[in-house]
């Protein structure tokens, strides 16, 4: 039988097939209800795909998926897919080349294999626990840097309202990218510090890339710098911040 990784990692290349099919060619878009953003006929065909994929080769595995209804089957699973066929949906329909497909397996809430896979850009990132984490079969290692000025953070305008920080918010030197997954292979790959966000975070946005900044040697926490238990009933997190060296500084100087 195939391992957990690379029964993902055939998974991600068989989506990206079907996503280049729509990919600057005008694909239908809906609007999810509850301005929960756009879906495409990519994203759904995909998701389509992935489950009947992956689920065929793991039939007592979960499912959750941003694009599945979640009808809570998945709690009475040990061990979960989590995927999201198509993060940064917005711009796969703007034609931009940073949107992600990301794949997990989680077992009693932790990440086990991971892939987050940006077919425009030829980069596939991956882990499995305890086996370290790649770039394009190349080994990760986070940022080691730990002052707080000048660190290289992806996050929004908004993390940097005072509100949140102890004292005047950290001079960052910040930057964005569409998919939050594709964020935090970033910081695992040490090009950037950290990536923040203190909104709730789904879990299909950050079990992928939360095994993958672990296994470079970051860390992963909710915005108290709690560790992540994915698979909740409720599944989001309060928050991420994903970080090399610097986790702790940032922990600390949050209100």
């Amino acid at each position: 039988m195939r391992d957990d990784l690379t029964l993902l990692l055939d998974a991600a290349n068989r989506a990206a097939d079907i996503a280049r099919r729509y990919f600057r060619r005008d694909p239908k878009v809906w609007q999810k209800h509850g301005d929960a953003g756009p879906v495409t006929e990519a994203d759904l065909e995909i998701d389509t795909m992935l489950r009947q994929t992956l689920t065929a080769a793991r039939p007592d595995y979960g499912w959750l998926s941003e694009e599945t209804a979640d009808d809570g089957a998945r709690l009475a699973h040990d061990r979960v897919f989590i995927v999201d066929p198509i993060d940064g949906t917005r711009a796969f329909i703007a034609g931009q080349n940073d949107w992600t497909h990301a794949l997990a397996v989680v077992e009693h809430g932790l990440v086990q294999a991971a892939v987050v896979h940006i077919p425009e850009r030829g980069e596939t990132y991956a882990a499995a626990r305890g086996r370290g984490a790649t770039r394009n079969g190349e080994a990760l290692a986070v940022s080691q840097t730990t002052a707080l000025d000048g660190l290289r953070v992806l996050t929004g305008k908004p993390t940097l309202d005072p509100a949140h920080w102890c004292g005047p918010p950290p001079a960052f030197r910040r930057s964005s990218r569409a998919a939050l997954t594709y964020r935090m292979c970033l910081v695992a790959e040490g090009r950037y510090d950290a990536t923040l966000s203190f909104r709730p975070c789904w879990e299909w946005d950050i079990a992928a890339g939360a095994l993958i900044v672990e296994e470079a040697g970051g860390t992963v926490t909710n915005r108290q710098g709690a560790a992540l238990r994915l698979n909740a009933e409720l599944p989001q997190a309060d928050g991420l911040i994903a970080a090399g060296a610097s986790h702790g500084a940032i922990t600390e100087a949050l209100a």
